[in-house]
């Protein structure tokens, strides 16, 4: 079967091209790809290449398809794998194997290191570690985009599960959020830390009581709340707020304020920045557990932070730079129940974005670009659907279909562009 598919061949080399998949062996699956949400370590990856941790050194002579935010359908199963999987299986793949077998040791993944597996590719072929490793994972619910998905949503579904608190009088450590307790996303109103207010609000096993979200740009603060709104929080046994610290004189006196002067149990720190690392320090409460979620582009990032509260206030921090499998089982499990990701994704496009997507990433506002790799289309902003339909009536439909469910991607318009596709006109 032929494939088309975003490889890499060196630093700064990325090609679109179409080739022929050799025939599955017993132990592989061979799966068509529906959709892949493109990811900043596909960046560095393209940019980086063989001194990627990720990538092969020999790269440049057998080229590799990035993108590792995919889902799709298995199309043909080898023997090997019937009794576990089944043609027509809609599916998802935690892209770290943590398997030693694999092209680059434990650090493999599909998407980085991999010749016929990764998410910018119409077809590919599953090897036989993914499904060894237990990271061929089902997905049950509607659509695709939310599969494509669940890995970055396993991230901050992992960085909740990543907190822990003491036990006074013992050395046990208690793991996750504290049950009713207070927490803090700073910086909260990105494509992460959507997902973070997402996932917080609809959780069934544990909530917090009070659940503070902070930014400075009051529009994105204003969007945030439109879409996941403190009655709805309200509804869940939460109660919800948004706070702009850039309009306020003192952020730390305004944000203790709201928990009657006794801090945050957990506090979120959603974007690198020092002053905002700082400022986490100075809400935390007794006990109180800081997660920098948000990773640093300087390796030599630093913040100044109050070790007489570690002492004696039992203040502490962790990091997380990912989900494991277990998250993105979660992750796939909630969004079969209704959970919807939607609230990542900014811009939709097809195949023949990718390349300059990928390159030039960092640069392009908004959240997650979601791509559909069996059709062409231009990158293109959900926001900018209407005015493209005036002139197109694919674009058109599809902003109604996004207006209809709080200006959002959804299960309907990822059917109605997979069916239509051909409307769109391929221009940039």
């Amino acid at each position: 079967m032929k494939t088309k598919a975003i490889r890499l061949y060196g630093k700064n080399d990325l090609r679109l091209e179409e080739f022929e998949l050799p025939a599955i062996k017993e132990n592989e699956i061979l799966a068509k790809v529906i959709c892949d949400s493109i990811c900043m370590s596909s960046y560095k990856a393209a940019h980086e290449a063989d001194i990627h941790k990720r990538v092969p050194r020999n790269v440049a002579q057998n080229p590799v398809i990035i993108g590792h935010e995919f889902a799709g359908e298995l199309v043909e199963v080898g023997s090997k794998w019937k009794d576990a999987f089944r043609e027509g299986d809609k599916f998802s793949i935690q892209p770290a194997l943590n398997d030693p077998t694999g092209p680059v040791g434990i650090l493999s993944a599909p998407g980085y290191s991999y010749p016929y597996i990764g998410g910018d590719a119409t077809y590919v072929i599953i090897p036989n570690e993914v499904m060894e490793n237990g990271c061929l994972l089902p997905f049950t619910g509607k659509g695709f985009y939310p599969a494509s998905l669940s890995e970055p949503l396993s991230c901050v579904i992992g960085a909740m599960h990543a907190n822990y608190h003491t036990t006074p009088g013992s050395y046990k450590h208690q793991m996750e959020i504290r049950e009713g307790g207070n927490m803090a996303i700073l910086a909260g109103v990105g494509p992460m830390g959507l997902a973070a207010i997402n996932y917080a609000i609809h959780r069934t096993d544990r909530k917090p009581k009070l659940l503070i979200i902070t930014d400075i740009d009051q529009s994105r603060l204003d969007r945030a709340e439109s879409l996941y709104s403190p009655a709805e929080a309200a509804r869940n046994g939460i109660e919800l707020r948004y706070i702009n610290t850039g309009a306020v004189e003192n952020p730390v006196e305004t944000l203790k304020a709201l928990t009657d002067g006794k801090g945050y149990s957990d506090v979120f720190v959603f974007a690198p920045v020092a002053p905002i690392v700082e400022q986490a320090d100075n809400i935390l409460a007794f006990d109180g557990c800081l997660n920098f979620f948000a990773g640093p582009s300087k390796t030599d990032f630093k913040a100044p932070f109050n070790f007489y509260n570690v002492h004696y206030a039992y203040t502490h921090v962790v990091g997380t730079s990912g989900g494991n499998t277990d998250d993105m089982k979660e992750a796939l499990t909630m969004m079969g129940k209704g959970l919807d990701p939607a609230g990542l994704v900014t811009h939709v496009g097809g195949i023949n974005a990718v390349i300059d997507t990928t390159m030039n990433l960092p640069s392009i506002p908004g959240g997650k670009k979601l791509i559909y790799t069996h059709i062409e289309m231009p990158l293109t902003p959900i926001a900018e659907f209407e005015a493209k339909g005036r002139d197109n009536p694919v674009y058109a439909e599809l902003h109604r279909l996004c207006e209809a469910n709080k200006g959002l991607w959804n299960i309907e318009a990822e059917s109605f562009l997979l069916a239509n596709a051909s409307g769109i006109e391929n221009r940039k």
